[in-house]
């Protein structure tokens, strides 16, 4: 079992094994999260959802699944600077989390597509990914029994493209994470956080005005940005390659900062380790590319300050999603 699951499994048991340890209740469950008017949630859907997220069979090897890249463990993330799809291939991007999916304006890197539903063909289909074909895979899965009679009873028809995305779309909108410390701090609980990660709130918000792109509540403005991460962009050069608009050259949708303390390594390709490799980019004013974003400027933070940023980037942790599953 990875390391760093078994990390947060020890960190939910500790903090309900002692006395001392503050147990917020769980903001989770008065969340509402929209969804389109072709795809209502239920319960049943979102449980077939949850076994096909969790099926190889999805993958024309029968080795990945959509949870071998988003693992519950990692945050609904992998841990691994770029994922790895069938026959070892390595995928150009890291693996964004899952949680808090429901709420998102545009999904991938690319921000380009609207809805999860769409984007589930996406990874069955990329050759690199699960490499299958949808004209292959679904007659496959209706001979299921369960996949073929779960579709009658919830969609009334058979298994098809449609009960696959929807079904994978809603358990996605399941996985909700918004009962963090931060959470019960805005929400009036002053206890919820400590004086440093207080200070690394304003220091976020007020003084480096990181809320520009990451606005809570989500910490994502749904915007693809060039973060100035290169001065040359090489093979992916992001949002370009959707519309092949040069404007769009370095760009790639702001993640959300949700969870990001378990969520590493960071940016687009995985190529920050740690969140003080993050700072230290943003702190010297990005890479310099001719398209950086102009809100990327220098600034300066003692170590006190910086130990105060990380700290409150931390309290963007909840660990609750994993009592759920």
């Amino acid at each position: 079992m990875n390391s760093r699951f078994l990390y947060l499994i020890f960190c939910i048991v500790i903090c309900a094994s002692f006395v001392t340890c503050k147990t917020l209740p769980d903001l989770n469950t008065s969340v509402n999260v929209p969804y389109p008017n072709d795809n209502p949630t239920d319960t049943a859907k979102i449980a077939l959802g949850k076994k096909l997220f969790f099926d190889t069979r999805l993958s024309l090897d029968n080795t990945i699944s959509c949870a071998s890249c988003h693992k519950p463990g990692f945050a609904f993330t992998d841990g691994l600077k770029t994922s790895t799809g069938i026959n070892e291939q390595k995928t150009d991007r890291n693996s964004p989390s899952l949680l808090n999916s429901g709420f998102l304006k545009t999904v991938m890197f690319d921000a380009h597509l609207k809805t999860l539903e769409l984007q589930a063909i996406v990874p069955i289909q990329e050759p690199v990914e699960m490499g299958h074909n949808m004209k292959v895979l679904i007659p496959q899965l209706r001979a299921v029994p369960e996949y073929q009679e779960a579709a009658k009873r919830i969609f009334n028809r058979d298994f098809d493209a449609w009960v696959l995305t929807r079904s994978i779309a809603a358990f996605e909108r399941s996985l909700v994470s918004m009962s963090a410390p931060f959470d019960h701090y805005i929400k009036g609980d002053e206890d919820a956080l400590n004086a440093n990660e207080k200070a690394g709130w304003k220091l976020f918000s007020e003084r480096l005005y990181c809320t520009k792109c990451h606005a809570p509540p989500y910490f994502t403005n749904h915007e693809a940005r060039n973060n100035g991460i290169y001065k040359d962009y090489g093979a992916d050069k992001g949002r370009f390659r959707i519309h092949l608009d040069s404007a769009d050259i370095g760009s790639f949708k702001v993640p959300s900062l949700r969870n990001i303390e378990i969520t590493d390594p960071y940016m687009h390709d995985g190529s920050m380790e740690t969140l003080e490799e993050v700072i230290a980019h943003y702190s010297g004013g990005g890479a310099g590319h001719y398209l950086q974003d102009t809100s990327i400027v220098p600034f300066e933070l003692t170590p006190k300050e910086k130990k105060q940023l990380i700290a409150f980037l931390k309290s963007l942790t909840d660990l609750s999603f994993m009592k759920r599953l």
